[in-house]
């Protein structure tokens, strides 16, 4: 950089810069008072009265203060020769070293141990007119001027703190950070104020400086760690500079460093000598000090979790979560023991316990021949996480119902007795688990699609966050309505609902709006509206479907034979009006004719048709006969086939209807005679017809030619149609056959006359008008005379 300068400007900074080295080269410089640092609580305190730790003596400020476990009477015997240097005395005013709180300050460390390379005491407290400049009576020191590789003579106002100890641990490390008057103007480029951890075995060796920055970048100095100096140099290992001293006053000093942390691997059961050294560069003028966090340094033993992080002295741990613990000491020399609840845990002898219960885990570490090991102990505070799930709250609003009410979904969310609820808006806020719930659980003026983040504990420390979404809604309102409100029997009607997005049918399955349905009684519906949401009405709607009475007709088929009339009768009911298909429009009408005729009966509201046949009836037909041809009496045996399922009684005429008679006898008829018999079923045109023929035969001829009984004269019936005829002898044989061209018969056969016997005849013949087969058969006797 320097060789980008013009020639003058070059000798102009190279003399400056050599000026500078001598300690006669740089005097104090005034600090303006600010408004920053003229505010209250600006200032770290350092050997403050207000502290019982700044009348602490080094060793106690070591033990007490510097060392985490140096209360443990097992572990303060093993730090001995602890010595200052210079050796001020605790009342001193002006003394190097002291106990530092960082107070109101946002300082990265609570309070530690400090030792200046000028007072103490002006490192803070209050804002100081001039730069520190002061000299403590210390000198310089062999070790660190070799460490940061310059000459010893060029270190002055060292302060050195030194003990003795024994650690119980194979690593050792605390927490520091240096500052310094030193980040002023290009000074950061050339004064090597520096500081040392010195470490070595107390039976010899050469030290191990625990100071170094990471990735061996060199040692803790001023010039080793700052940022760019315009002009004069660049950066170095900047990323550890924590700032000038501006925005966050704290200290008297300009500049510092972010936290270090120093780490040295040891031998547990050995014993160190630990050097901690600190020293200006050159001159006297501006002072620096290291700042060493109270409680950072272990020589006793850690617990630590899975990840090496350092644990805390309690921890809570929720449903019996196993939790691995290990100690930080790890040397298949020691012994280990753990102990839960001050009783041994058998088994558990080595740097590493798995707990699956609450309560107190204890280690101890013993060195072979060192009768006080070192300890180490983390109390498990127990506890059950109730079982909580993510829920939906609806709010079905209503002109009297705006806000959700929390506390009716606490047990959607968990059923767990005596779980705690709280309600966050803001899921950081759940996650942090503050004060900033929802108050009022009953009115909540939540809005639609929100998410709550519901914090579900057990009263302590388990808990559970789930997320609640609001949902809200206005409640519908239910409409119903039908395609017709008045039905017939059997009739459909299709129901439709309105008002939501689903429904909730009392008749029906299905969340449809619409249903159809078949109804033979008067029936009332009801139907809910369930919102997209799921919001349901507050009342169904109601509809009532009428059903009227049905239509009956006493409409039967009839029967009814021609050139009669029937009545046919619809029947009465309520408002009913007729049509029929004869046109007529009365309750009854009058018909003469077969066929199938209809009426439709009309009650305002329905219809129905009634088909009705009226159908031929059957007539009276004879079944019998009874003749006697001496008597000439006829009697007739005749069947009434019932009609309309009505009883009904029976009328005979011989004379072709001219006279009708009740009774079925006839008398006085003449032989060989064909009457035509009518019965007729009274009242009715139904008549039945039946032929009969007095036939007069006689039992005896003698062909003697007489003129007296010569011959069997059938001639009466040839009339009739299909008349046919046969004389047999007593075995059956056929001797002669009558015909319509030969209806007599003489006696002879072939015109030879028969013996005189009894021969037997029989004939039939069918009547014209009834189509009657009649069949007839007798006996005769022949005589005939030689």
């Amino acid at each position: 950089m320097i060789r980008n300068l013009p020639l003058c400007l070059f000798f102009l900074v190279v003399s400056t810069f050599l000026f500078s080295q001598t300690p006669q080269s740089r005097k104090p410089v005034r600090e303006n008072k600010s408004s920053l640092s003229a505010r209250a609580g600006a200032f770290i305190d350092v050997n403050a009265p207000a502290y019982t730790e700044t009348t602490y003596n080094i060793e106690k400020l070591v033990k007490d203060v510097l060392i985490s476990s140096g209360t443990n009477t097992c572990v303060t015997p093993n730090v001995s020769n602890v010595k200052i240097t210079p050796n001020h005395a605790v009342g001193d005013a002006d003394r190097a070293w002291g106990y530092f709180n960082k107070a109101a300050t946002n300082f990265p460390f609570k309070d530690g141990i400090i030792l200046s390379t000028g007072f103490a005491r002006k490192a803070g407290n209050s804002y100081e007119n001039f730069t520190l400049s002061d000299v403590n009576g210390g000198g310089t020191d062999a070790d660190l001027a070799q460490v940061i590789g310059v000459q010893e003579s060029r270190l002055n106002d060292a302060v050195l703190l030194e003990f003795d100890f024994v650690p119980t641990t194979t690593q050792i490390k605390f927490n520091y950070l240096i500052a310094s008057e030193e980040y002023t103007g290009s000074f950061p480029c050339n004064f090597a104020d520096a500081f040392a951890i010195l470490l070595r075995p107390t039976s010899g060796g050469p030290y191990v400086n625990m100071a170094v920055l990471p990735n061996s970048a060199g040692p803790v100095s001023i010039t080793n760690i700052h940022p760019a100096i315009p002009g004069v140099c660049g950066a170095v290992n900047e990323q550890y500079f924590a700032g000038y001293n501006t925005a966050n006053v704290e200290t008297n000093f300009n500049g510092r460093t972010i936290p270090l942390t120093a780490t040295a691997t040891v031998t547990a059961g050995q014993q160190y000598h630990f050097k901690m050294v600190i020293a200006d560069y050159s001159d006297h003028s501006y002072d620096s000090a290291v700042f060493l966090e109270g409680g950072s340094f272990n020589i006793g033993v850690e617990l630590l979790d899975p990840s090496g992080a350092q644990l805390p002295s309690d921890i809570n741990v929720c449903d019996n979560v196993p939790q691995v613990i290990t100690a930080s000491v790890s040397d298949p020399n020691l012994v280990y023991q753990w102990f839960h609840n001050g009783t041994l845990v058998p088994g558990a002898t080595t740097n590493t316990i798995t707990a699956t219960q609450p309560g107190t885990y204890t280690i101890e570490v013993s060195v072979p021949g060192n009768p006080c090991p070192g300890k180490a102990s983390i109390e498990i505070h127990g506890g059950f996480t109730p079982q909580a799930n993510d829920a939906t709250l609806l709010l079905c609003t209503t002109p009297d119902i705006t806000t959700f009410d929390l506390q009716a979904v606490k047990p959607s969310i968990s059923t767990t007795p005596g779980a705690v609820f709280k309600f966050y808006e803001n899921q950081a806020d759940a996650i942090a688990q503050n004060n900033n719930y929802i108050q009022n659980l009953l009115q909540y003026n939540g809005n639609d699609g929100q998410i709550l983040y519901v914090v579900v504990s057990n009263g302590g420390f388990c808990s559970k966050t789930i997320e609640l979404k609001l949902l809200k809604e206005a409640t519908p309102t239910a409409k119903l309505k039908s395609s017709k409100i008045k039905i017939c029997p059997g009739e459909a009607v299709t129901l439709t609902a309105e008002g939501g997005d689903t429904y909730l049918w009392s008749n029906f399955s299905g969340t449809g709006n619409m249903q159809t349905v078949t109804l033979y009684q008067t029936t009332t519906f009801t139907v809910y509206a369930i919102g997209t949401k799921g919001c349901k009405s507050l009342n169904p709607a109601v509809i009532r479907i009428e059903v009227t009475p049905e239509i009956t007709s006493p409409l039967t088929d009839v029967e009814m034979c021609i050139g009669d009339i029937v009545t046919l009768d619809a029947g009465a009911g309520p408002g009913y009006k007729y049509l029929w298909s004869t046109g007529a429009t009365t309750q009854k009408i009058n018909v003469d004719q077969w066929g199938i005729y209809s009426v439709e009966i009309d009650n305002g509201i329905c219809k129905k048709v009634f088909p009705v046949k009226v159908m031929g009836a059957a007539k009276p037909f004879v079944t019998a006969v009874d003749y006697e041809s001496s008597k000439k009496t006829l009697t007739i045996i005749a069947e009434n086939p019932p009609m309309n399922n009505t009883p009904s009684s029976l009328e005979y005429s011989i004379d072709n209807g001219i006279t009708w008679q009740q009774s079925n006898i006839f008398s006085n008829l003449l032989d060989n005679t064909n009457y035509t018999i009518l019965i007729r079923r009274v009242g009715t045109h139904c008549v039945g017809t039946f032929d009969f023929f007095t036939l007069q035969i006689t039992n005896i001829i003698t062909p003697n030619n007489d003129g007296i009984n010569d011959v069997l004269d059938l001639t009466a019936l040839g009339q009739f149609k299909n008349f046919t005829g046969s004389v047999y002898d007593r075995y059956g044989v056929e001797i002669y056959r009558f015909s319509k061209d030969n209806p007599i018969w003489d006696g002879s056969v072939g015109g030879k006359r028969l013996p005189t016997a009894t021969y037997w005849y029989k004939f039939n013949f069918e009547y014209p008008k009834s189509k009657t087969q009649m069949n007839w058969s007798g006996w005769i006797m022949l005589k005939n005379r030689e």
